[in-house]
């Protein structure tokens, strides 16, 4: 009994209420939440309309577009969970964030089966409105019917994405964990078959689906790790790594398949990295549930993003009481003049960020104004002005460029957010890492 009530406090068991604390934080069908922008916004009363030419045609064939489509581990759940996902999206993001312009738009869906995102894709591919219930009876999650009624909307993100990466097939493979240990090797065999090729067809039908409606994208699907750590029984545990195994033969072979037609699917190979770890990358053992803690999302994240870029660093916050973290086109903007919070907006040494754009600046004693230059992007900067000049417009600010004396030297210290975006640059603030990333 005990190993029957392992599976009830995972995805396939939610309900409603235990999803409501965490889900409805988050609206439906909207990007994911890694980049908070709220101590970097505009002053008030102002939009990125008012910044000319931000959201021009070049600014946006610079975007690497990413949609995230699969189950809770899409959506970044974890157990008694009361603030925003932070899971393995919204650190593919920050990944995206080191390499240039990324946006995300995570349509996970908590509950998930390979065949409810069939019916989902199925119905983006003809752009047609869908019920949670013909999504998958039952779902516990409750944006399922917002994302399926706002189906038009997300097929046209997936038509214009770079990237789509998924996640499918634990809440597949969910009965194993509490039967596996009273079937016999042949029952065992012949239920893995059966599982697997359910899931082959469903996650095949997907793969085309989305291919029909956006031939070029990159499609990044993930196999499935095995949760169940050896204390379990050291039995159990070689019949579900075996399941596990066969999964990932079975993605693979699904993969090969779709590259041999020149379609580029990609494996991202989690389910090794969770081996021998399962107790600690997992809330098993304390929740009995399978959906990673912090750890296994960090994981998941490095092989997606190896998968996807080559590569994966480890962003980490700055100590309690340090300044923020700067990062411009993916290096650390390392200075001694350090950046400062005036009214809740983040103001740099203006020769710093000027340096690290590439961008140049001429400073007209006169007037007390700086004005820098990034191709054909002005903005002027005056001290203790309580506007910018943006290509000529003038944008209020609500805190002014002011003079700071660093050691012995006084530099003139610019509002980030105003001054890199007035250069049409892109600029995101993660507050989980505190950090801002500023990529042209």
């Amino acid at each position: 009994m005990k190993r029957k009530r392992i599976w009830s406090n995972t995805a396939a068991g939610l309900t409603a209420s235990m999803l409501a604390g965490m889900l409805l934080l988050a609206s439906s069908a909207q990007p994911a939440h890694a980049a908070d922008n709220s101590s970097i916004a505009l002053p008030a009363g102002k939009t990125e309309a008012s910044l000319p030419a931000q959201k021009d045609a070049i600014a946006l064939t610079k975007e690497f577009r990413i949609v995230t489509l699969g189950d809770s581990i899409t959506v970044g759940y974890e157990p008694n969970l009361k603030e925003l996902p932070y899971g393995y999206v919204e650190r593919l993001q920050e990944q995206g964030l080191l390499h240039g312009r990324t946006k995300v738009d995570n349509y996970g869906i908590a509950g998930l089966k390979s065949t409810g995102l069939k019916n989902f894709a199925d119905a983006m591919k003809e752009s047609k409105a869908i019920s949670s219930e013909a999504i998958q009876p039952s779902l516990p999650d409750p944006r399922a019917g917002q994302m399926g009624a706002n189906i038009a909307a997300i097929r046209e993100n997936v038509a214009g994405a770079n990237l789509v990466a998924i996640t499918i097939g634990g809440n597949d493979v969910s009965e194993l964990l509490g039967t596996a240990d009273k079937l016999s090797d042949a029952e065992m065999e012949a239920k893995v078959k059966e599982l697997l090729s359910s899931y082959t067809a469903n996650v095949s039908a997907v793969i085309n689906d989305i291919h029909e409606v956006n031939p070029n994208a990159k499609i990044v699907i993930a196999d499935q790790y095995q949760p169940m750590p050896e204390v379990a029984g050291k039995e159990l545990y070689a019949k579900l790594m075996e399941a596990s195994q066969g999964f990932t033969a079975t993605i693979d072979g699904i993969a090969a398949e779709f590259s041999a037609k020149g379609i580029d699917v990609k494996v991202a190979h989690v389910a090794k990295e969770f081996v021998g770890g399962e107790g600690t990358m997992t809330h098993m053992i304390k929740d009995r549930d399978f959906h990673p803690n912090q750890y296994g999302y960090e994981t998941i994240a490095s092989v997606f993003a190896q998968t996807i870029w080559g590569d994966y660093t480890k962003l980490t916050a700055p100590a309690a009481g340090q300044p923020m973290n700067i990062i411009v086109s993916g290096k650390t903007l390392d200075t001694p003049y350090k950046p400062i919070i005036r009214n809740g907006k983040n103001f740099v040494a203006i020769q710093d960020i000027v340096n690290a754009v590439g961008a140049t600046t001429v400073w007209d004693n006169k007037t007390s104004t700086a004005t820098i230059t990034y191709g054909d992007r002005k903005v002027d900067v005056k001290i203790g002005a309580t506007a910018v000049q943006v290509n000529g417009a003038s944008v209020t600010v609500d805190t002014p460029a002011f003079l700071n004396k660093v050691g012995k030297e006084s530099k003139t210290y610019v509002p980030l957010a105003m001054v890199a975006e007035g250069l049409g640059f892109d600029v995101q603030y993660v507050a989980k890492l505190k950090t801002v990333f500023v990529n042209p």
